[in-house]
């Protein structure tokens, strides 16, 4: 078998040169960002907690580094503001396979130019860990709902209650005078977090152990809220 071409997505390592130089057309990686933009293993949460505007999928022949090939195609996709993780995984998948199809006969007939990515813009994104999941209230809520939804499945997103609670879905909401970054407050029928900037309104949540169930109803059984959740420095 004498393969012409090699297609990558969603592939977390590096391809050592001996494998690269296998194939005349080279290896094309699929990667769900607007290259240099988000380089690295997780650049579907990086746009959402960056609030990007805008994100994309763009096709590079590889090469020794990371995401930093030649880009031969790209797609962009706009956002609202609203995505969770899953949802823009699942949007920018079929964004992708539209891509690739439409970029392989040229790539394979010698018709594409590639052009460098610029390194001087280019961010690195990484793994993300459990312990990112943490919502830390020095920060503002509008940042903290963006975490939300942008660390679903994995890491989850989760204040400690003393027990973990995990919130699937949060809003922002004005602070009040008396609030104390890291309370965790009534806001109208809902609990919500007291940050540095902003309530974070917790609308969706799963205890410990427990079902997914809306934060009102979480409230519900705990009349006497006087519980804080522990911040996360560091």
């Amino acid at each position: 078998i004498a393969p012409a071409l090699g297609v990558l997505a969603d592939y977390g390592q590096l391809i050592p040169a001996a494998v690269l130089d296998v194939m005349p057309a080279g290896i094309l990686n699929v990667h769900p960002s607007l290259l240099p933009r988000h380089r690295g293993a997780s650049p579907v949460a990086a746009a959402i907690l960056a609030g990007d505007g805008e994100t994309g999928v763009s096709i590079f022949r590889m090469d020794e580094g990371l995401d930093t090939g030649p880009l031969v195609s790209t797609e962009r996709v706009g956002l609202t503001g609203t995505e969770n993780a899953p949802e823009l995984e699942a949007a920018l998948a079929g964004v992708g396979a539209e891509l690739l199809r439409r970029t392989l006969g040229p790539w394979l007939g010698d018709q594409v130019r590639t052009r460098p990515q610029d390194d001087a813009s280019a961010t690195l994104t990484r793994p993300l860990k459990r312990d990112d999941g943490r919502l830390d209230p020095t920060r503002s809520a509008a940042a903290l709902e963006r975490q939300v939804r942008a660390y679903q499945p994995w890491p989850g997103s989760y204040l400690e209650v003393p027990t973990r609670l995990v919130v699937w879905d949060a809003e922002v909401a004005p602070s009040e005078r008396a609030d104390t970054p890291g309370a965790l407050v009534q806001s109208g029928n809902e609990p919500a977090l007291a940050t540095a900037d902003g309530r974070l309104r917790l609308v969706e949540v799963q205890p410990g152990g427990g079902r997914r169930m809306s934060g009102a109803a979480w409230l519900r059984g705990r009349p006497q809220l006087t519980a804080s959740a522990r911040p996360t420095i560091g």
